[in-house]
């Protein structure tokens, strides 16, 4: 198999590319920074800074985008927005664009989404056919999907993941948790009544594998764990796996300060439910939130 992959140097995508290359598979990598994503991918990996450096030769039978900029890294200033919409949309208008030009086209294209499509819906069970809240989250996750599924009409099986909190080592939300919950300063975020649809980064790769074997599948996936918790139990499992307390919230107007409307991330949530990828016969390696922390932090 060859893969074209986008966030070849992400959280995800670095652990895709190591996996995939000892599979066997040829791998070429689109990067903002090819030298540098050269130096941190397994050998052989090919790295391109441009869609325009592909030529007549290259054929591909998957393209994976999971390209975006981090959505928490920073306050979302009107250029951050621009920054946001640009490494998703523009990407994967891109991205579509390119194969609608190719002699021969991929077999499937497999675009990352978030759970911030379904926008803050309480305590609301949510599957991929629950309707969405319209706010900032769901709007760009929608014109993100929307250019993704634009493939199908060139004959490309397109699959959309709508992927949540990835818990995994050495990378990911759960890193900047960490240092306060070793101290014993952690605690749920604002009233820690909100729901956290966590997943571990295993079952990401472990779907998109799936999804890549499972021709017969394509449209919307929740990469979700089954088990969804809330704030407070997640804090409450963090710090038993840490074997620390964790009573302290970090409060609400503390986060809107320092946050802006960014802060919403951190004090909604979604109750989020893999639905489909369960009814398809997805089995989860990590299902409950205890088995998937200790194995992301070693306890």
């Amino acid at each position: 198999m060859h893969c074209l992959l986008t966030g070849g140097t992400g959280f995800i995508g670095s652990a895709l590319c190591r996996r995939l290359a000892a599979s066997g598979a040829a791998i070429t990598v689109l990067s903002r920074e090819p030298a540098r994503a050269a130096s941190i991918l397994p050998r052989g990996v090919r790295c391109i800074r441009s869609l325009a450096e592909l030529g007549s030769q290259d054929a591909f039978d998957a393209v994976i985008n999971l390209a975006g900029e981090p959505i928490a890294a920073g306050r979302w200033s009107d250029a951050r927005k621009r920054l946001l919409r640009e490494s998703r949309i523009g990407l994967t208008q891109e991205l579509v664009a390119w194969m609608a030009r190719a002699e021969r086209r991929p077999a499937v294209l497999l675009s990352a989404s978030a759970i911030g499509f379904y926008g803050d819906q309480g305590d609301a069970p949510l599957t991929e056919d629950s309707p969405a809240h319209s706010e900032y989250q769901h709007e760009l996750c929608a014109d993100w999907e929307e250019a993704a599924l634009r493939a199908q009409l060139l004959g490309v099986r397109t699959v959309v993941l709508r992927i949540g909190l990835v818990i995994g080592r050495d990378g990911g939300f759960l890193q900047r948790m960490l240092p306060p919950f070793r101290m014993g300063l952690g605690g749920p975020v604002g009233h820690g009544r909100q729901w956290m649809s966590w997943v571990h980064r295993e079952d990401v790769l472990g779907m998109i594998e799936w999804l890549l074997e499972r021709t017969d599948l394509q449209g919307v996936f929740n990469a979700t764990a089954p088990s969804p918790v809330t704030s407070s139990d997640f804090a409450r499992a963090l710090g038993a796996v840490l074997h620390r307390p964790a009573v302290l919230p970090l409060p609400a107007p503390v986060l809107k300060l320092a946050f802006g409307e960014m802060s919403t991330l951190l004090l909604t949530g979604q109750r989020v439910l893999p639905a489909r990828a369960e009814r398809e016969g997805y089995r989860f390696r990590f299902a409950d939130i205890r088995s998937a922390l200790s194995e992301a932090v070693g306890g």
